[in-house]
C-alpha cells in the first residue's frame, strides 16, 4: 500500500486528490463506480481511495481493496451525530472527543472498503478508538483499512 497527501492551499479537494492519485499510479486508467458510487479502475487489479479535509487531501493505492478516510484533528463531532453514528460498546470506551473523531475516520473509511457508503449499518460496527490503523499525519486522523488484513 502507499499513501500520499498534499495541503489544498486554496485548492479543490477533489481535484488535489486525483493529482494525487495520479502521482501514485503515473498514467492514470480510466475510472468507473459502481452501482453503489464506490470508485474503481478499469481493467486493472489496483484499488484506491481519496479522502479530502478543509485543509488536506489524501490518497491510497494498494493491490486489495481499500478504504481511507481523514478529518482535521481539530474538528468537532456533535454529541448528536457521536450518538447516531457510535454502537454501545464503541460509545463505552470513548473517554474523549479525539476518540469519537478517531471512530468516525474508521467508519468512514470501512464504508469507502466496503462501497455502501454511510448508512444506520456504520452503528453496528465495533471499532476501538485506539486501533493502529489509525495515523496522524500532518494534523489529520487517517484511517486506512486494507480487506486483506481481515479489516472488518
Amino acid at each position: 500500500m502507499r499513501i500520499a497527501f498534499a495541503r489544498l492551499e486554496g485548492r479543490d479537494g477533489h481535484t488535489v486528490g486525483r493529482e494525487l492519485l495520479a502521482q501514485l499510479v503515473g498514467q492514470l486508467p480510466q475510472i468507473a463506480v459502481t452501482e453503489q458510487g464506490k470508485p474503481y479502475f478499469v481493467g486493472s487489479d489496483l484499488h484506491f481511495s481519496i479522502s479530502h479535509t478543509k485543509n488536506h487531501a489524501f490518497c491510497c493505492l494498494s493491490e486489495a481493496n481499500i478504504g481511507l478516510d481523514a478529518e482535521e484533528m481539530d474538528r468537532r463531532i456533535s454529541p448528536a451525530l457521536a450518538d447516531k453514528i457510535l454502537s454501545p460498546s464503541e460509545k463505552r470506551r470513548c473517554a474523549a472527543d479525539t476518540d469519537v473523531l478517531r471512530l468516525w475516520v474508521l467508519k468512514e473509511a470501512y464504508a469507502k472498503l466496503t462501497g455502501r457508503g454511510l448508512g444506520d449499518y456504520l452503528y453496528k460496527t465495533d471499532f476501538d478508538p485506539t486501533d493502529p490503523r489509525v495515523m496522524i499525519i500532518d494534523g489529520c486522523y487517517v484511517a486506512v483499512l486494507e480487506e486483506k488484513e481481515n479489516a472488518v
